[in-house]
Protein backbone atom coordinates (compact mmCIF):
# COMPACT_ATOMS: atom_id res chain seq x y z
CA UNK A 1 0.00 0.00 0.00
CA UNK A 2 1.22 3.29 -0.79
CA UNK A 3 0.11 5.12 2.20
CA UNK A 4 2.03 2.90 4.63
CA UNK A 5 5.58 2.89 5.34
CA UNK A 6 8.29 2.01 7.55
CA UNK A 7 10.56 4.78 8.97
CA UNK A 8 13.66 5.37 10.41
CA UNK A 9 16.00 8.28 11.45
CA UNK A 10 19.93 8.86 10.42
CA UNK A 11 21.57 11.95 12.28
CA UNK A 12 24.82 11.83 10.78
CA UNK A 13 26.68 9.36 8.26
CA UNK A 14 27.69 7.05 10.85
CA UNK A 15 23.99 6.22 11.09
CA UNK A 16 23.18 6.25 7.12
CA UNK A 17 25.56 3.19 6.77
CA UNK A 18 23.03 1.69 9.62
CA UNK A 19 19.95 3.15 7.64
CA UNK A 20 20.93 1.53 4.23
CA UNK A 21 21.48 -1.84 5.54
CA UNK A 22 18.45 -1.48 7.33
CA UNK A 23 16.55 -0.44 3.69
CA UNK A 24 18.13 -2.96 1.98
CA UNK A 25 17.08 -5.33 4.26
CA UNK A 26 13.44 -4.15 4.01
CA UNK A 27 13.22 -4.80 0.33
CA UNK A 28 15.41 -8.08 0.11
CA UNK A 29 12.75 -9.08 2.45
CA UNK A 30 10.07 -8.06 -0.65
CA UNK A 31 7.97 -5.21 1.91
CA UNK A 32 5.21 -3.87 -0.30
CA UNK A 33 5.53 -1.00 1.65
CA UNK A 34 6.88 2.55 1.04
CA UNK A 35 10.54 3.53 2.53
CA UNK A 36 11.18 6.81 4.72
CA UNK A 37 14.31 7.77 5.97
CA UNK A 38 14.58 10.71 8.27
CA UNK A 39 17.67 12.64 8.09
CA UNK A 40 19.41 15.87 9.90
CA UNK A 41 21.66 18.42 8.33
CA UNK A 42 24.63 16.20 9.88
CA UNK A 43 24.09 13.98 6.85
CA UNK A 44 26.36 14.88 3.81
CA UNK A 45 25.19 15.29 0.40
CA UNK A 46 26.81 12.29 -1.26
CA UNK A 47 25.26 10.27 1.77
CA UNK A 48 22.12 11.64 0.94
CA UNK A 49 22.60 10.59 -2.93
CA UNK A 50 23.10 7.17 -1.69
CA UNK A 51 20.05 7.18 0.35
CA UNK A 52 17.69 8.10 -2.57
CA UNK A 53 18.95 4.66 -4.03
CA UNK A 54 17.37 2.87 -1.22
CA UNK A 55 14.31 4.82 0.43
CA UNK A 56 11.63 6.05 -1.40
CA UNK A 57 11.56 9.33 0.67
CA UNK A 58 14.40 11.41 2.23
CA UNK A 59 13.26 13.91 4.07
CA UNK A 60 15.44 16.08 6.22
CA UNK A 61 14.33 17.34 9.34
CA UNK A 62 16.20 20.18 11.60
CA UNK A 63 14.95 20.95 15.39
CA UNK A 64 17.04 24.02 15.28
CA UNK A 65 15.13 25.76 12.52
CA UNK A 66 13.25 28.86 14.30
CA UNK A 67 10.36 27.73 11.51
CA UNK A 68 9.57 24.02 12.74
CA UNK A 69 6.98 24.08 15.72
CA UNK A 70 9.91 21.67 17.83
CA UNK A 71 12.53 25.33 18.62
CA UNK A 72 10.33 26.43 21.28
CA UNK A 73 9.97 23.17 23.04
CA UNK A 74 13.82 22.78 22.37
CA UNK A 75 14.67 26.43 23.47
CA UNK A 76 13.05 24.85 27.10
CA UNK A 77 14.11 21.32 27.23
CA UNK A 78 17.57 21.09 25.14
CA UNK A 79 18.86 18.30 26.30
CA UNK A 80 15.56 16.33 23.79
CA UNK A 81 17.00 17.56 21.15
CA UNK A 82 17.77 14.23 19.47
CA UNK A 83 14.87 12.75 20.94
CA UNK A 84 12.31 15.78 19.48
CA UNK A 85 14.57 15.33 15.95
CA UNK A 86 13.01 11.64 16.19
CA UNK A 87 9.18 12.58 16.92
CA UNK A 88 9.10 14.41 13.20
CA UNK A 89 7.81 11.30 11.97
CA UNK A 90 4.48 11.90 13.45
CA UNK A 91 4.58 14.44 10.92
CA UNK A 92 4.45 12.29 8.09
CA UNK A 93 0.55 12.80 7.53
CA UNK A 94 0.58 11.93 4.09
CA UNK A 95 1.29 8.39 5.11
CA UNK A 96 -1.80 6.32 7.38
CA UNK A 97 0.47 3.98 9.15
CA UNK A 98 3.82 3.73 10.05
CA UNK A 99 6.38 1.93 11.45
CA UNK A 100 9.12 3.02 13.08
CA UNK A 101 12.71 1.24 13.17
CA UNK A 102 15.79 2.33 14.22
CA UNK A 103 18.83 2.20 12.02
CA UNK A 104 20.75 0.18 14.58
CA UNK A 105 17.96 -2.36 13.25
CA UNK A 106 18.01 -5.17 10.67
CA UNK A 107 15.13 -7.43 9.14
CA UNK A 108 15.54 -11.01 8.79
CA UNK A 109 12.09 -11.57 7.17
CA UNK A 110 9.40 -10.05 5.70
CA UNK A 111 7.40 -7.91 8.78
CA UNK A 112 4.57 -6.40 6.81
CA UNK A 113 2.14 -7.70 9.10
CA UNK A 114 2.79 -5.28 11.90
CA UNK A 115 0.80 -2.85 9.73
CA UNK A 116 -1.99 -4.67 10.95
CA UNK A 117 -1.70 -3.39 14.24
CA UNK A 118 -2.44 -0.30 15.82
CA UNK A 119 -1.10 2.38 17.85
CA UNK A 120 1.29 2.36 19.81
CA UNK A 121 1.99 -1.25 19.23
CA UNK A 122 5.80 -2.27 20.44
CA UNK A 123 7.60 -4.83 22.16
CA UNK A 124 8.95 -5.12 25.86
CA UNK A 125 12.23 -3.61 26.49
CA UNK A 126 14.64 -6.42 28.33
CA UNK A 127 15.62 -4.15 30.82
CA UNK A 128 12.14 -3.23 31.85
CA UNK A 129 9.46 -5.24 30.43
CA UNK A 130 6.63 -3.36 31.48
CA UNK A 131 7.90 -0.33 29.31
CA UNK A 132 8.47 -0.82 25.21
CA UNK A 133 11.44 -0.17 23.47
CA UNK A 134 10.94 2.55 20.86
CA UNK A 135 13.08 0.95 18.10
CA UNK A 136 10.10 -0.74 16.70
CA UNK A 137 6.70 1.22 16.89
CA UNK A 138 3.73 1.25 15.08
CA UNK A 139 2.46 4.28 14.83
CA UNK A 140 -0.17 6.48 12.98
CA UNK A 141 1.40 9.91 11.48
CA UNK A 142 -0.85 13.15 13.08
CA UNK A 143 0.02 16.81 13.55
CA UNK A 144 -2.35 16.67 16.81
CA UNK A 145 -0.16 14.07 18.26
CA UNK A 146 3.35 15.82 17.19
CA UNK A 147 2.17 18.82 19.06
CA UNK A 148 1.05 16.74 22.17
CA UNK A 149 4.35 15.26 22.46
CA UNK A 150 6.43 18.53 21.99
CA UNK A 151 4.18 19.81 24.47
CA UNK A 152 4.49 16.99 26.67
CA UNK A 153 8.24 16.96 26.36
CA UNK A 154 8.15 20.59 27.57
CA UNK A 155 6.46 20.44 30.47
CA UNK A 156 7.27 16.33 31.69
CA UNK A 157 10.57 16.14 29.68
CA UNK A 158 11.46 12.43 29.57
CA UNK A 159 12.90 9.79 32.39
CA UNK A 160 15.66 8.65 30.74
CA UNK A 161 16.44 12.02 28.70
CA UNK A 162 15.97 10.20 25.22
CA UNK A 163 12.69 9.61 22.98
CA UNK A 164 12.12 5.58 25.00
CA UNK A 165 11.28 7.39 28.46
CA UNK A 166 8.96 9.93 26.74
CA UNK A 167 7.05 8.02 24.65
CA UNK A 168 6.17 5.49 27.21
CA UNK A 169 5.04 8.36 29.43
CA UNK A 170 3.04 9.64 26.71
CA UNK A 171 1.63 6.43 25.14
CA UNK A 172 1.24 5.59 29.45
CA UNK A 173 -1.52 2.79 29.50
CA UNK A 174 0.76 0.24 26.74
CA UNK A 175 1.69 -1.77 29.89
CA UNK A 176 -2.06 -2.34 30.84
CA UNK A 177 -4.40 -1.61 28.55
CA UNK A 178 -4.53 -3.88 25.44
CA UNK A 179 -1.77 -7.04 24.78
CA UNK A 180 -2.56 -6.52 21.40
CA UNK A 181 -0.26 -3.82 21.29
CA UNK A 182 2.65 -5.89 23.02
CA UNK A 183 4.65 -7.00 19.51
CA UNK A 184 6.37 -10.60 20.23
CA UNK A 185 10.20 -9.88 21.16
CA UNK A 186 11.30 -11.61 17.81
CA UNK A 187 10.36 -8.17 16.55
CA UNK A 188 12.76 -6.21 18.46
CA UNK A 189 15.28 -8.80 19.46
CA UNK A 190 18.02 -7.09 21.59
CA UNK A 191 21.54 -8.20 21.29
CA UNK A 192 21.85 -7.57 24.67
CA UNK A 193 19.21 -10.65 25.53
CA UNK A 194 20.79 -13.29 24.37
CA UNK A 195 23.05 -12.98 27.08
CA UNK A 196 20.99 -12.10 29.76
CA UNK A 197 18.69 -15.00 28.96
CA UNK A 198 20.97 -17.56 26.89
CA UNK A 199 17.96 -20.58 27.22
CA UNK A 200 15.17 -18.22 25.67
CA UNK A 201 17.43 -17.26 22.95
CA UNK A 202 18.50 -20.53 21.63
CA UNK A 203 15.13 -21.71 22.15
CA UNK A 204 13.48 -19.12 19.99
CA UNK A 205 16.00 -17.02 18.50
CA UNK A 206 15.88 -18.67 14.93
CA UNK A 207 12.32 -17.39 15.10
CA UNK A 208 13.64 -13.94 15.41
CA UNK A 209 12.27 -11.15 12.82
CA UNK A 210 13.94 -7.89 13.48
CA UNK A 211 17.67 -7.99 15.54
CA UNK A 212 18.08 -4.75 17.35
CA UNK A 213 21.96 -3.41 17.80
CA UNK A 214 21.46 -2.42 20.82
CA UNK A 215 24.81 -0.97 23.52
CA UNK A 216 27.55 2.06 22.88
CA UNK A 217 29.27 -0.29 19.71
CA UNK A 218 27.52 -0.25 16.94
CA UNK A 219 28.11 -3.11 13.89
CA UNK A 220 29.77 -0.05 11.47
CA UNK A 221 32.34 0.25 14.15
CA UNK A 222 33.83 -3.29 13.29
CA UNK A 223 35.57 -4.34 10.28
CA UNK A 224 34.59 -6.86 7.88
CA UNK A 225 36.86 -9.62 6.27
CA UNK A 226 35.26 -10.36 3.11
CA UNK A 227 37.44 -13.75 2.82
CA UNK A 228 35.94 -15.58 5.86
CA UNK A 229 32.93 -13.79 5.64
CA UNK A 230 33.27 -13.07 9.54
CA UNK A 231 33.65 -9.39 11.89
CA UNK A 232 37.20 -9.00 12.59
CA UNK A 233 37.68 -8.36 16.62
CA UNK A 234 38.51 -5.97 18.03
CA UNK A 235 40.40 -5.66 20.62
CA UNK A 236 38.41 -8.39 23.30
CA UNK A 237 36.94 -11.27 21.62
CA UNK A 238 33.94 -11.94 19.87
CA UNK A 239 30.45 -11.56 20.40
CA UNK A 240 28.66 -15.27 21.93
CA UNK A 241 26.74 -14.82 19.13
CA UNK A 242 28.31 -13.36 16.08
CA UNK A 243 25.88 -14.27 13.13
CA UNK A 244 23.85 -11.32 13.12
CA UNK A 245 26.47 -8.69 13.15
CA UNK A 246 28.41 -10.82 10.48
CA UNK A 247 24.88 -11.33 8.70
CA UNK A 248 24.93 -7.37 8.79
CA UNK A 249 28.09 -7.13 7.27
CA UNK A 250 27.56 -9.05 4.54
CA UNK A 251 24.60 -7.47 4.03
CA UNK A 252 26.70 -4.07 3.82
CA UNK A 253 29.59 -5.11 1.79
CA UNK A 254 27.91 -6.75 -0.95
CA UNK A 255 24.24 -4.64 -1.43
CA UNK A 256 25.77 -1.15 0.09
CA UNK A 257 29.45 -0.79 -0.51
CA UNK A 258 29.05 -0.88 -4.72
CA UNK A 259 26.37 2.12 -3.97
CA UNK A 260 29.01 4.03 -1.87
CA UNK A 261 31.76 3.20 -4.39
CA UNK A 262 29.66 4.54 -7.24
CA UNK A 263 28.90 7.94 -5.40
CA UNK A 264 31.97 8.20 -4.74
CA UNK A 265 31.77 7.74 -0.47
CA UNK A 266 34.61 5.15 -0.70
CA UNK A 267 37.36 6.02 -3.26
CA UNK A 268 39.54 4.10 -5.39
CA UNK A 269 36.49 1.22 -5.06
CA UNK A 270 34.26 -0.59 -7.65
CA UNK A 271 32.26 -3.36 -7.34
CA UNK A 272 34.53 -5.65 -9.39
CA UNK A 273 37.13 -5.44 -6.55
CA UNK A 274 38.74 -8.86 -5.28
CA UNK A 275 38.24 -9.16 -1.04
CA UNK A 276 41.00 -7.93 -0.02
CA UNK A 277 40.49 -4.71 -1.56
CA UNK A 278 36.95 -4.23 -0.19
CA UNK A 279 38.23 -5.26 2.97
CA UNK A 280 40.27 -2.30 2.66
CA UNK A 281 37.58 0.06 1.31
CA UNK A 282 35.17 -0.93 3.94
CA UNK A 283 37.73 -0.63 6.60
CA UNK A 284 38.00 3.55 5.35
CA UNK A 285 34.37 3.59 6.19
CA UNK A 286 34.92 1.81 9.85
CA UNK A 287 38.01 4.12 10.99
CA UNK A 288 35.64 7.20 9.82
CA UNK A 289 33.28 5.96 12.54
CA UNK A 290 35.22 5.39 15.79
CA UNK A 291 33.79 4.01 18.83
CA UNK A 292 32.06 7.03 21.13
CA UNK A 293 33.18 7.38 24.46
CA UNK A 294 30.99 6.88 27.30
CA UNK A 295 31.25 8.48 30.71
CA UNK A 296 31.09 6.58 34.53
CA UNK A 297 28.22 8.30 35.47
CA UNK A 298 26.10 7.13 31.56
CA UNK A 299 28.19 3.46 32.10
CA UNK A 300 26.42 3.15 35.41
CA UNK A 301 22.98 3.74 34.42
CA UNK A 302 23.01 1.66 31.48
CA UNK A 303 24.51 -1.34 33.40
CA UNK A 304 21.29 -0.27 35.88
CA UNK A 305 18.87 -0.50 32.51
CA UNK A 306 20.33 -3.86 32.02
CA UNK A 307 22.47 -2.58 28.50
CA UNK A 308 25.82 -3.63 29.31
CA UNK A 309 28.60 -3.08 26.83
CA UNK A 310 29.48 -6.78 25.99
CA UNK A 311 31.33 -6.51 23.25
CA UNK A 312 33.86 -4.32 24.43
CA UNK A 313 34.79 -2.93 28.23
CA UNK A 314 32.07 -5.18 29.82
CA UNK A 315 33.36 -7.73 28.32
CA UNK A 316 33.86 -10.76 30.31
CA UNK A 317 37.33 -10.76 29.66
CA UNK A 318 37.69 -6.93 30.60
CA UNK A 319 36.18 -7.42 33.94
CA UNK A 320 37.64 -10.64 34.60
CA UNK A 321 40.94 -8.71 34.36
CA UNK A 322 39.63 -6.08 36.40
CA UNK A 323 39.09 -8.43 39.34
CA UNK A 324 41.99 -10.16 39.45
CA UNK A 325 43.99 -7.25 39.37
CA UNK A 326 41.94 -6.37 42.50
CA UNK A 327 42.53 -9.50 44.09
CA UNK A 328 46.26 -9.23 43.94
Amino acid sequence: MTDQAFVTLATNDSYVKGALVLGSSLRSANTTKKLVVLVTPQVSDSMKKVLHKVYDEVKQVDVLDSGDSAHLALMQRPELGITLTKLHCWTLTHYSKCVFMDADTMVLTNIDELFEREELSAAPDPGWPDCFNSGVFVYRPSIETYNNLLQFATERGSFDGGDQGLLNSFFSSWATSDINKHLPFVYNLSTVSTYSYLPAFKAFGANAKVVHFLGRIKPWNYTFDTKTKCVREMHQPMVVHPEFLNLWWDTFSTRILPLLTEHGVVKDASSGLKAEEITEAVSQLSIAAPVPSMSSEERKERWEQGQMDYLGEDSFENIKRRLDTFLK
